[in-house]
């Protein structure tokens, strides 16, 4: 490799909003990341169901089973 024409490879440090800190390599320097594998659902087995409007509520409301006599 020409030394000239490519970036440098250096450590860096991937920092995650959830607080967690991974060591690799890379040419960008210090990154951050919003979700990581420590914090995502999918590896977590965690979902959270955002609902501001309160629209999954008002659908369980409006098409709710009515009880059989």
């Amino acid at each position: 490799m020409r030394e000239e024409i490519h970036p440098k490879y250096e450590t860096t440090a991937i920092e995650c909003a959830c607080g967690f800190i991974a060591e690799t390599r890379s040419t960008k320097k210090d990154l951050r990341v919003e979700v990581c594998s420590n914090c995502h659902p999918f590896f977590t087995g965690k979902q959270k169901l955002v609902d501001p409007a309160g629209r999954v509520e008002k659908f369980k409301k409006k098409y709710k089973k009515k009880e059989a006599i």
